[in-house]
């Protein structure tokens, strides 16, 4: 009988397609009692707050607690219209995939507030540097949804010239960098980009996007080293929805500790916090820029929520959770949080609610028609064929002449 001492443990999901999940073991704090600490706090003495959990709406729908970032309600119905937007549009271009009229897609539902709330509680000359699932921030930034819609559909006005994956954005008028599919990338990337605007004396941070399952790759633990030692103005964001492509976050260490606890052994400022809380995750952003802006180091802020649909169109998440878990999940919906918390404060409605989703899915029909106006996937016209050969070097080389003679392009 072998040595259960020396067996080799492999953590696993509590639970498996078929079963009833139920979330009652998790330790949540109640809304309001974890404290805020000023933005020049020693990581060392802040310890706690990377295994608590940063909650400012209560279950009745209030905002309580030193978090609460006392936003005006124009702001809150701001956020509240670009976190709608991007749940309709999600929904619009995943029909639309599997109509085949795009390759690919990923939704972000149930994670709209990470995206939507981390970028509008940053300034407009932030950089940011995110995953694939941050598309409500470039919503909030103010990017046209056709020009999205015709990168996704890879027509002839994709900007980026069919090079990229659906969903792959970018757009430097918007400080958005590209997205990269080599998940892990952008933490180094944001790092070494914030350390260059220190150097040069800007004020501008850098914010930053990845997974919880892509923290366990190298490139998370250079961008600590980095960030820590050169003190970066940095924030960089993990997003924990629970699973990777396939894999419980147990798989990337969430078993042993949190996410945002791997803050400590770099002397950075951890923060864990509650993604589907807009007023939180604002509030948390807010903090952590403040912090980074005053030249007092990186924040890595672990955002708590659940990737409600696949990881994307090419997964089956029924292969390996029960259907529908999601709805089982204690912290909510985003959307629906702050939209009850504003009909609390007398600034919202359910008609009026009801009527924003209407113009909502008008504008994203009426964008997509016009997107599909400049050209489609399967019927062009798509970027001109010569463009293949551009901005790859500085000067072409003879072999990428060599091959667009060839083509005769």
């Amino acid at each position: 009988m072998a040595d259960a001492r020396n067996s080799i443990h492999v953590p696993a999901p509590k639970f498996r397609p078929g079963d009833t999940p139920d979330f009652s073991h998790l330790k949540l704090p109640r809304a309001g009692e974890t404290p805020k600490p000023d933005v020049d706090a020693d990581p060392a003495k802040i310890r706690d707050l990377a295994y608590g959990l940063v909650r400012v709406l209560d279950h009745n729908n209030q905002a309580v607690g030193d978090w609460n970032p006392e936003l005006e309600a124009k702001v809150l119905r701001q956020g509240l219209r670009h976190m709608v937007l991007t749940r309709i549009y999600d929904d619009r271009m995943l029909k639309l995939q599997r109509q085949g009229k795009m390759s690919f897609y990923m939704k972000s539902l149930g994670e709209e507030a990470i995206s939507v709330a981390g970028v509008m509680a940053l300034d407009a000359a932030d950089m940011l540097f995110p995953s694939y699932r941050q598309q409500g921030g470039l919503i909030a930034r103010g990017k046209d949804l056709v020009e999205m819609m015709c990168h996704c559909i890879s027509n002839s006005k994709d900007n980026l010239l069919g090079r990229q994956l659906p969903v792959h954005y970018t757009s430097a008028a918007h400080n958005w960098f590209t997205i990269s599919g080599n998940l892990g990338t952008q933490f180094p990337q944001a790092v070494g980009w914030a350390m260059a605007e220190s150097k040069k004396g800007g004020s501008r941070v850098a914010s930053s996007w990845i997974g919880e399952g892509t923290s366990a790759e190298g490139d998370f633990h250079s961008a600590c080293t980095f960030a820590t030692v050169y003190r970066a103005p940095t924030i960089l964001n993990v997003v924990n929805n629970q699973w990777a492509i396939s894999t419980s976050q147990v798989i990337a260490g969430g078993e042993a500790t949190t996410f945002a606890a791997r803050a400590i052994g770099y002397g950075i400022a951890g923060l864990r916090v509650d993604g589907n809380d807009f007023l939180a995750v604002h509030a948390a952003t807010q903090w952590a820029a403040a912090r980074a802006r005053g030249g007092h180091g990186p924040t890595l802020i672990e955002l708590y929520s659940y990737r409600a649909e696949a990881h994307s169109t090419s997964d089956d998440p029924s292969r390996y959770r029960p259907k529908d878990e999601y709805k089982a999940w204690p912290l909510g919906d985003p959307i629906a949080r702050l939209k009850d918390h504003l009909i609390l404060l007398g600034e919202w409605t359910e008609d009026r609610h009801a009527a924003l989703e209407k113009e909502m899915t008008e504008h994203v029909v009426k964008s997509y028609k016009e997107a599909e106006s400049h050209g489609t996937l399967h019927d062009g016209p798509l970027s001109p064929v010569h463009t293949m050969f551009e901005d790859v070097y500085a000067e072409q080389t003879w072999n990428l002449r060599r091959q667009r003679q060839d083509l005769g392009v």
